[in-house]
């Protein structure tokens, strides 16, 4: 099974195109998820108008989607890291030991660092048995 990073990094930099040189090209064409390779091409400036082209146009047939992506981006190697959303816990915690409602609670999450979260974390802990 390729994962989308494989053909994230095969539109961008390798150029192989792993539809096609696959040994079942329509399983591989069945693995082509156009949704994450779009949102990973998204977070370049360089490639942003071209997944935006691929998602107006999502009703084509994966092949055709990779065949122009691979045909239109310059090869070059990119990376980013992905967007995750913040986790629940931590913005209870940061309302809790700050005071915060949920909007300054997100505001502070986005400014603090993970030695800071993990401090917060062991002010918080409560002793006794569970």
């Amino acid at each position: 099974m390729t994962s989308p990073f494989d053909y994230i990094n095969s539109i961008s930099h390798t150029k192989k195109d792993l539809i096609k040189d696959s040994e079942d090209p329509t399983r591989a064409e069945k693995d082509y998820n156009a949704y994450l390779v779009n949102k990973g091409l998204s977070y370049f400036i360089d490639t942003i108008l071209f997944a935006n082209e691929m998602n107006s146009h999502h009703h084509l047939d994966a092949k055709l989607q990779n065949d122009y992506l691979i045909n239109t981006i310059r090869p070059k190697k990119r990376f980013a890291k992905w967007v995750k959303k913040l986790s629940e816990d931590d913005l209870e915690l940061v309302k809790l030991y700050y005071g915060y409602n949920d909007e300054k609670a997100r505001q502070a999450l986005s400014i603090l660092s993970d030695d800071q979260l993990t401090l917060i974390k062991k002010k918080q802990e409560k002793g006794g048995t569970k």
